[in-house]
C-alpha cells in the first residue's frame, strides 16, 4: 500500500476494527501500533485519539522537531475536507469490519459503528436531548420522594405516587421516582445549558474555530512565547532557597512549627516548577526537563512526576469527562457530575467507582468537607505516587527511551522519605506530639495548591457534546481562569491561567499572561465564552457546584428508597 493513497473513512474504521491504532494528523493517516507502548506520554494519551483528527492536540503537545517524525507512521492520506471524528474504542466506540465483498466507498461516513440505539450524529443527539427534556419536564404529580409536596398538574396516564418534583438552582424536574430517569434529566440539563451558551458543534462551525485557533497558535510561535524566560526562574530559585533556608534555620533553633510552616511554603512554591517541567516548558528537552521534574517532585516533595504526567496528560486531552478524566474521579468523597450516580468505570484506573452507601452519605456534605479534605490531600498523593511507580503503567516505560525514569523515581522518592521521614521526623524532632504537629502543619500549608488545582475545573462543564466539538472549544468549555494582579502571579504559580494553559500546554508559565490577551481576542472572535473569575468568586462557583450535586444526591436517595420499597429496579 502506498503511503500517499487516500484512505476513506470506511477503510480507517476497518483498520480500527482489526485492532490497529489509527489517528489522523494533518492530512495523514497514522498507524501508531508500534509506538503505543513506547510513547513517553503514556498509551492512554494515544488511545483517546483513535479514529479522530488529533492535529491540534498533537501540535499543542509536541515541539516541531518531534512533529517531523510523525511522517514515519504514515500509511496514507485522509480524503480532502473535514474529517468526521469517530468515538475511540476506549471511550465506547464500537467498530465492525465491513465484509470483504462489500465495496469500499469514500462516501461512507466515519461516524461511530455502534448499536442501533446509539446516536451517531449531532442531529440525533440534539433531537434525543429535546425529546428527553420534554418528557422529563412534562411528567408531574402531587407526590414526592420524601420531600415537601408541591402541587402540579398530573400528566394523563401517569399513576399517582410514581413521580416527584425536584427544584434546585432554577432547575425543575417533574418525573418518575426513578434514579435513572432523574440522573438522565440532571445530565441533560447541563448538556442543554452548554448547547445554548457555546457555539454550535456543527462541523462547519467547529472547523472555522479550528482555523482561527491554528492562526492563534502560529502567532504564539511568531511572538516567541514558547521561549522560556530563564531570568524568571532565577527569581524563582531565590524564593525557593529563601523559604527552605528559613525553614532549616527555624528547625536548628527548635522552632519546630515555624520550620514546618516554611517547609510547607517551600513545597507549595517549588511544585509549580515540577508542573512546568512535566510539560517540557523549561528547556524543551525531554531528558533535562524530566530530571528537573524528578528532582523537584520526587526528591524534594516525595511525589512521583511520572504519576503526575501519566494522569495529567489524559486530563488535558479529555478534560472533565467523568468516565475518563482521573482528576475528577473522587467518589465517594466528591462528585462534580450527576454522571457518577451511574457507577462509572474509569478508563484510566480500570476501576469502577461504585455509587454506594458511602457516596450517598458523604457527597451531600461535600460543600463542607471540600476545604478540610484539600488540607490533607497531599497524603493521598503520596499513595498514588507509590502505586504508580510500582504499577504496570510505570513498568511499561521499560520498552521506551524513558526506561530509566521508573528506577530513578523509586530512588529519589526513597531518598525523600529517608531525609524527611527518618532524619528529620524521627532523628531530629524530640517527641511524638511535635512530630505529628510538624507533619500536619507542613502538609496543611500546601492546601491552597490543591484548591487552585481543582478550582479551574470542578465548577465547569462535564458534558460531552460529541466528537465534532473542536479541541479549543472543549478546553475553554471545561476550564476557567482566575483573575489576579500580575504581582500575585507567583502565589498562583501559573495555575490561574488554566484555560490558556490547556490551549497551549507547553508555553512557559511566565508567558501565559501575554498569551491570555491573545486568547481573549480569540474568544471574542469565535463566540466561545472565556470564563475569568476572581479567586473568591471561583471558590464560590466551585462550592455552588458541589452544593448542586449534593442536593441532587439527596433526591436520588429518596428515589432509591422509593424503588426499594416498591421492589422496582433503578440505577443499582
Amino acid at each position: 500500500m502506498s503511503r500517499d493513497n487516500i484512505l476513506c473513512p470506511r477503510a480507517v474504521q476497518d483498520l480500527i476494527a482489526d485492532g490497529h491504532t489509527i489517528v489522523i494528523y494533518d492530512e495523514y493517516v497514522l498507524k501508531l501500533d508500534s509506538w503505543l507502548a513506547r510513547h513517553p506520554g503514556g498509551s492512554l494519551a494515544i488511545l483517546h485519539m483513535v479514529g479522530k483528527d488529533a492535529t491540534d492536540e498533537i501540535n499543542a503537545y509536541h515541539k516541531p522537531p518531534t512533529l517531523k517524525t510523525m511522517k514515519a507512521f504514515r500509511i496514507g492520506r485522509k480524503p480532502p475536507g473535514i474529517w468526521t471524528n469517530s468515538t475511540p474504542p476506549i471511550r465506547g466506540g464500537v467498530y465492525v469490519k465491513e465484509p470483504e465483498e462489500a465495496p469500499i466507498s469514500e462516501a461512507t461516513t466515519s461516524t461511530d459503528i455502534s448499536d442501533a440505539d446509539d446516536s451517531s450524529t449531532l442531529e440525533t443527539s440534539i433531537s434525543d436531548l429535546s425529546e428527553a427534556q420534554s418528557v422529563a419536564t412534562s411528567l408531574t404529580s402531587e407526590d414526592s420522594c420524601g420531600d415537601e409536596v408541591e402541587q402540579a398538574d398530573e400528566r394523563e396516564g401517569l399513576a399517582q405516587g410514581e413521580s416527584f418534583k425536584f427544584r434546585s438552582a432554577k432547575k425543575v424536574y417533574i418525573g418518575k421516582k426513578d434514579p435513572l430517569a432523574f440522573t438522565t434529566w440532571a445530565e441533560q440539563q447541563d448538556e442543554a445549558r452548554d448547547i445554548l451558551e457555546y457555539p454550535s458543534v456543527d462541523p462547519a462551525v467547529q472547523q472555522d474555530i479550528v482555523k482561527k485557533y491554528r492562526a492563534l497558535h502560529e502567532k504564539v510561535y511568531e511572538l516567541n512565547l514558547y521561549d522560556c524566560p530563564y531570568l524568571e526562574y532565577g527569581k524563582e530559585m531565590c524564593r525557593y532557597t529563601t523559604l527552605f533556608v528559613v525553614s532549616m534555620t527555624a528547625l536548628y533553633n527548635q522552632w519546630y512549627l515555624t520550620s514546618a510552616f516554611f517547609l510547607g511554603l517551600f513545597w507549595h512554591q517549588i511544585m509549580f516548577t515540577a508542573h512546568d517541567a512535566g510539560h517540557r516548558a523549561i528547556t524543551g528537552n525531554f531528558v533535562i526537563d524530566s530530571l528537573i521534574g524528578m528532582f523537584v517532585a520526587d526528591f524534594c516533595c516525595g511525589l512521583s512526576i511520572g504519576w503526575w504526567k501519566s494522569s495529567h496528560n489524559v486530563h488535558h486531552l479529555i478534560t472533565n469527562m467523568p468516565e475518563h478524566d482521573p482528576d475528577i474521579q473522587n467518589v465517594p468523597l466528591f462528585a462534580t457530575s450527576p454522571s457518577f450516580f451511574r457507577s462509572l468505570h474509569s478508563s484510566y484506573y480500570d476501576f469502577t467507582f461504585v455509587w454506594d452507601a458511602a457516596a450517598n452519605f458523604l457527597v451531600p456534605f461535600q460543600k463542607y468537607t471540600y476545604y478540610p479534605i484539600m488540607g490533607v490531600a497531599r497524603f493521598n498523593l503520596y499513595l498514588l505516587s507509590w502505586l504508580h511507580v510500582l504499577s504496570s503503567k510505570a513498568s511499561s516505560l521499560g520498552s521506551s527511551k524513558a526506561w530509566w525514569i521508573r528506577p530513578a523515581e523509586i530512588a529519589m522518592m526513597s531518598c525523600y522519605w529517608y531525609i524527611f521521614g527518618y532524619l528529620l521526623l524521627w532523628c531530629t524532632l524530640p517527641t511524638w506530639p511535635i512530630r505529628i504537629g510538624f507533619v500536619l502543619v507542613s502538609h496543611i500549608v500546601t492546601m491552597p495548591l490543591h484548591v487552585q488545582i481543582t478550582l479551574s475545573h470542578w465548577a465547569m462543564s462535564t458534558s460531552d457534546l460529541g466528537e465534532s466539538e473542536s479541541f479549543p472549544q472543549r478546553q475553554l468549555r471545561t476550564t476557567m481562569d482566575v483573575d489576579c494582579p500580575a504581582w500575585l502571579d507567583f502565589i498562583h504559580g501559573g495555575l490561574q491561567f488554566q484555560a490558556v494553559h490547556h490551549l497551549f500546554p507547553r508555553v512557559p508559565r511566565h508567558n501565559l499572561r501575554k498569551v491570555q490577551t491573545l486568547v481573549k481576542e480569540f474568544c471574542a472572535e469565535t463566540g466561545i465564552p472565556y470564563v475569568l473569575l476572581s479567586f473568591e468568586d471561583g471558590n464560590k462557583k466551585v462550592l455552588g457546584r458541589l452544593q448542586e450535586v449534593g442536593d441532587q444526591v439527596e433526591h436520588l436517595i429518596n428515589c432509591q428508597k422509593y424503588m426499594a420499597a416498591t421492589g422496582e429496579s433503578g440505577l443499582h
